[in-house]
């Protein structure tokens, strides 16, 4: 039997990550690079952590990849225009509508519920979590720890009935090649708000006051700091509760453009600090 003492919960950003049979979300896929290069650095106390994926893409992927066989006889350019669909769709295909006539946004939703369902019965109610979130995902993980948050903006009960499924054990936060402000111009900047430290149910050792690191390469055009782009940012990273971290991914054929953008799961600017992030969960616990 297991003795996790936490878990982390990786979840992807655009892009086709999706292959059948998709395996338990325990078993790593996309996130296997980092997780191994995270064990190396950790050792022996990575038997205590719990790696669970959040994978979406499915949701998606057979849509596009169906609209893009029907029209592959009158276009051109295929591989840049699957970028385009499969990338950049997945982007536009994720929001909230007034009508609720948009399922997509509740679907995606509904993939990182059941894994922390997953967590809650594999170590328990108040398992201190860690989130790793690629590009897209950050914004998906950034709305729905910020809907499960509802009931403190607004009163009214939690949405479940234990704190790790209403994200109030979440330790840590990363998130890299992250492109929450590209979603934010259409609102006023005083009226973004973003999350409140999603540790309340943690023990005060594992309240860390910096809470959400957000790395990104210069080189990356999908990722960029979270400080500027609303006062209500500003205040959280004058506060130290989030650092905005800018680093070099990728290798020497990508590290200096944008294919930074899928460099950070195998660079040891982004792998170091998770193993000490884990490491450090691990200490308070």
């Amino acid at each position: 039997m297991p003795n996790y003492k936490m878990a982390v919960v990786a979840i992807h950003g655009m892009g086709s990550q999706y292959k059948q049979p998709q395996p338990p979300s325990s078993v790593p896929t996309f996130s296997k690079d980092l997780r191994r290069r995270v064990a190396r650095l950790v050792g022996s106390d990575m038997d205590k952590v719990a790696w669970q994926e959040v994978v979406w893409a499915q949701i998606l992927q057979g849509r596009q990849k169906e609209y893009l066989r029907k029209i592959k006889r009158s276009t051109g350019y295929d591989q840049l225009r699957e970028f385009v669909v499969c990338n950049l769709s997945d982007a536009a295909s994720y929001r909230p509508t007034p009508d609720d006539g948009d399922k997509i946004y509740d679907e995606i939703h509904k993939k990182v519920e059941l894994v922390m369902r997953v967590v809650r019965f594999q170590i328990g109610e108040r398992t201190p979590v860690l989130i790793l979130a690629h590009s897209l995902g950050g914004h998906i993980m950034s709305n729905y720890i910020y809907d499960m948050q509802g009931y403190l903006r607004h009163g009214g009960s939690p949405v479940h009935s234990t704190p790790v499924e209403n994200m109030e054990t979440v330790a840590g936060l990363i998130t890299f090649g992250c492109n929450i402000p590209i979603f934010l111009f259409a609102y006023p900047e005083a009226d973004i708000k973003p999350i409140l430290a999603p540790n309340r149910e943690l023990a005060s050792a594992l309240q860390f006051r910096t809470w959400w690191h957000n790395y990104f390469d210069k080189h990356d055009v999908l990722g960029f700091p979270l400080g500027k782009i609303a006062p209500s940012y500003a205040q959280l990273v004058q506060s130290k509760a989030i650092k905005d971290l800018p680093i070099n991914a990728g290798k020497i054929f990508t590290s200096w453009n944008p294919l930074s953008h899928n460099g950070y799961w195998k660079d040891r600017d982004l792998y170091e600090p998770v193993a000490n992030r884990i490491r450090k969960i691990l200490a308070a616990v």
